[in-house]
């Protein structure tokens, strides 16, 4: 070798040096448990290939670099809304993200893809059997106690041959690598598996934060999964172009915002139980245009709440008559009710003996071993050793007689309560099963500059299709934050990682985009729930409300910012009058008014501008599927903002004024970015009617026949027309100019003849719910206000005329409401003469 090729080298190797010493310093500083299986550190004590290959890319990053890309994954996290809840919480969780991903190589998936998809194929067969024929009960297979005893196996549907053919169409399990470094599946889950939207984030998150680390570790796409789960769910159904609904608990479920981001990436509707009816053999979704037929639903609701006519009868999540429909073959349901038999831990025991008479072979994933307690040699095996076991609830979450949900460790337990549990076991034992107690594997955390092993639990999806099993490659990991942890849920302190399949070539980019030459252009609207044209109806209302809100709070200040309009106390006693009037603080006339105000922007009270705010993210928080990531982070950054307490006057005024500019953007994007589809025009409807009301409310109170001039003024301000009256009349505010332009005026944008105007727009370009030609109540009621409003006189615009202008305001708003979107007894609206789609 030249001396030039030396010095290359050279060169070389320093350049390497500061990188290999830093991943030498890592995998000095990680420190695990001995005896514990380690993603990270193999059996050798070496980092395994997979890990170096990643953190020698990984190195070339500065620690500022590291750090910067870590807040970047954390702001998309935040910009994003992910969130979850914890079962018993009120209010969601902010979504927790490993900066780690856990790695597995190619070779290695391969075995636990062929292991799932095997595991899935079996307990098919045994739905199948168990719903079906009932030989594996009849000859003594399984227990009839181990599937009778689990609330999951339900007796109506029992003989039903599932519509679509399948029992499971989306199958998952919990796996972990066990102590002698193979995976082990620690549960199954077939109700309604959750976790695949999360682990779509997930990606999302990491492939933008570290895009040219992941590119170089030729990650495998999780797109062709999501692709060929829509598809099979597509030819599932008797007809072409099928609607497909993801049915979900609502807003309040614990992984909603889960089930609104695979509405939103898979294409399909996202409904709720009142959303669907039943008619004739079919089940149909309730929309503004009238009922739809519904052919395929993913849903993410227990079985037993799923109809109330013949399960649970206090449920309020499903829809009456929807078993009577999968008897009749009318709807899909995926996965099929009562599929969650199979997560009952008393079956699996007998899964090995099963996968030899259903398969003719072997489980190639085992799982912990587990002693069904409903067998006498099982349960005295178990007495006779009981501090070497965890002990389970056979059929459910909780382990009968402990009020907390998970294992019981015995070992652990107080004397007396030990006692009591053997004793349980010994009287009742097909309620518990034992399991092998199993520490599980690590995998590398990023924590205050440094790796650190935590335990974690593998979900990994499967999902049925004309060409057999489709597996996720990767998943959804949860990270406890304990090195003992022995289970792991998305509770206080855990986490959640991307799971990358890393592969030795080039991967696919393939993406759920349709490829340009296949597509069938389409100009439709699409179908908009009632449920989901009431919120959008009311996130109007309620922004607008909370707009006029601000505005008067901005009002009751401006006196003191601008000491050159005078002594307004008249007018200021009536802005306090009106906040009063309409919830927005509790405090009496007589408190101070920059108490007055901030009481108004802050308070808990159900009018004051935070609680309006709040109101319309409740009512945003249920549209996920349907606003764009910008309106969301603008309503969800508003209702933080004003949730920190000013500190005087000043910062009212100011946090005031910021969130009407936040408010301004909103509508912006609404007006700018959202489709012109029917769900715009319900948002545009609530908000011009909130206006139009509030805007009669401003004039009855600042323009009454003895108004002042400093009344007047106000009013102007309030109604953003101060520059319109200068320019037009170039004199002081006067009683009837100001109230044609705040009033009648179809020009001015913030009038209350504007807003009837559009409201009639609105109303014409939705869908008639009766044929005939005959005019409806909505519309007929918005053409008789636009009649009164055109041919008033300012002059007799008084505070009679007003109020009952408010009125009929308000008689419109709710004559919408019970056209579109009735609830209760009402809620079977009437349906157009020619039938249903």
């Amino acid at each position: 070798m030249g001396v030039e090729g030396l010095a290359q080298q050279n060169s070389q190797a320093k350049r390497a040096r500061p990188r290999d010493r830093k991943v030498a310093q890592w995998t000095r500083d990680y420190a695990r448990l001995p005896g514990i299986p380690d993603e990270f550190i193999g059996d050798d004590g070496a980092p395994r290939a997979v890990w170096t290959r990643y953190f020698d890319a990984f190195a070339n990053l500065a620690p500022d670099e590291i750090e910067r890309r870590f807040r970047t994954a954390d702001r998309h996290l935040r910009d994003a809304g992910v969130t979850y809840r914890a079962p018993g919480d009120a209010a969601e969780r902010a979504w927790s993200l490993s900066h780690v991903p856990l790695l597995i190589d190619d070779a290695e998936w391969q075995q636990i893809a062929a292991g799932i998809a095997q595991r899935a194929t079996l307990l098919e067969h045994v739905l199948q059997d168990l719903y079906g024929d009932g030989r594996l009960v009849a000859d003594g297979a399984v227990p009839a106690a181990a599937i009778a005893g689990s609330p999951e196996y339900l007796r109506a549907v029992s003989g039903v041959r599932p519509p679509g053919g399948r029992y499971l169409n989306l199958y998952a399990a919990d796996i972990g690598r066990g102590p002698d470094g193979r995976w082990w599946v620690l549960g199954d889950r077939t109700q309604a598996p959750s976790g695949a939207g999360y682990a779509l984030e997930n990606r999302l998150v990491l492939s933008r934060a570290f895009t040219d680390l992941y590119k170089s570790m030729n990650v495998e796409r999780v797109a062709p999964f999501f692709e060929a789960f829509r598809d099979s769910l597509r030819a599932s159904a008797d007809r072409d172009e099928p609607r497909i609904g993801v049915l979900t608990p609502g807003p309040f479920s614990e992984t909603y915002f889960e089930h609104a981001t695979l509405a939103r990436y898979l294409g399909f509707l996202l409904v709720e139980g009142d959303d669907l009816a039943v008619s004739g053999d079919r089940v149909h979704i309730r929309t503004v245009a009238g009922l739809k037929r519904l052919d395929v639903l993913l849903r993410r609701v227990d079985s037993n709440s799923l109809d109330p006519l013949e399960l649970d009868a206090s449920s309020q999540l499903g829809v009456p008559g929807l078993i009577d429909v999968l008897r009749k073959n009318g709807v899909v349901v995926a996965n099929m009710p009562g599929a969650g038999v199979i997560e009952a831990r008393s079956l699996l025991g007998f899964l090995p003996s099963l996968s030899r008479r259903l398969l003719d072979e072997d489980l190639t994933m085992p799982h912990i071993a587990t002693w069904w307690c409903g067998q006498q040699s099982a349960r005295e095996e178990v007495l006779s050793r009981l501090d070497d076991f965890v002990i389970e609830g056979a059929y459910g979450p909780t382990v009968p007689g402990f009020s907390h949900s998970g294992a019981v460790l015995p070992a652990e337990l107080p004397p007396a309560v030990r006692d009591r549990l053997r004793e349980a076991i010994a009287t009742r034992g097909i309620d518990y099963v034992a399991q092998e107690q199993v520490r599980l594997s690590t995998t590398p955390v990023w924590d205050d500059g440094k790796l650190a092993p935590r335990p974690f639990v593998l979900r990994v999806f499967a999902a049925a299709t004309e060409r057999g099993w489709e597996i996720m490659p990767g998943g959804f990991c949860r990270i406890a934050e304990r090195l003992d942890s022995r289970a792991v849920s998305m509770g206080e302190g855990a986490r959640a990682a991307d799971v990358w399949v890393v592969s030795d070539h080039a991967v696919s980019t393939a993406s759920l985009l349709p490829a340009v030459d296949n597509v069938r252009i389409r100009r439709i609207t699409g179908l908009l729930p009632s449920r989901a044209a009431d919120n959008l109806f009311w996130l109007g209302r309620y922004l607008e409300r909370a707009e006029a809100t601000l505005r008067l709070v901005r009002a009751l200040s401006a006196p003191q910012r601008d000491p050159g309009k005078g002594p307004l106390h008249h007018a200021i006693e009536r802005i306090q009058r009106l906040l009063i009037s309409w919830g927005a603080t509790s405090l009496g006339a007589r408190a101070q008014t920059a108490k007055i105000a901030a009481d108004a922007l802050q308070s808990d009270e159900f009018g004051s501008a935070l609680s309006l705010i709040r109101a319309a993210q409740r009512n945003a928080s249920s549209l996920r599927e349907r606003l764009s990531p910008d309106a969301w982070q603008v309503i969800t950054q508003t209702a933080e903002r004003l949730g920190k307490p000013a500190e005087d006057e000043e910062a009212v005024t100011g946090l005031a004024e910021i969130t009407l500019q936040e408010l301004a953007s909103f509508s912006g994007l609404s007006q700018e970015n959202m489709n012109r589809a029917v769900g715009w025009r319900f948002l545009r409807m609530g908000r011009r009617i909130e206006r139009a009301v509030n805007t009669a409310r401003f004039a009855r109170q600042f323009a009454p026949d003895d108004a002042s001039a400093e009344d007047l003024d106000v009013l102007l301000t309030l109604v953003d027309c101060q520059i319109t009256y200068r320019s037009r009349y170039l004199l002081a505010p006067l009683l009837a100019p100001v109230r044609d332009l705040a009033v009648l005026d179809p020009y001015n944008p913030r009038s209350v003849a504007f807003q009837v105007v559009e409201l009639n727009e609105h109303i014409a370009g939705l869908p008639s719910l009766k044929e005939g030609g005959l005019i409806e109540r909505p519309q007929r009621l918005a053409v008789a206000l636009q009649a009164t409003l055109t041919t008033a006189e300012a002059s007799a615009l008084d505070a009679r005329w007003l109020f009952a202008l408010e009125q009929d305001l308000l008689s419109l708003a709710d004559a919408i409401g019970a056209h579109y979107f009735p609830h209760g007894a009402s809620a079977t609206r009437p349906e157009k003469l020619t039938g249903l789609a």
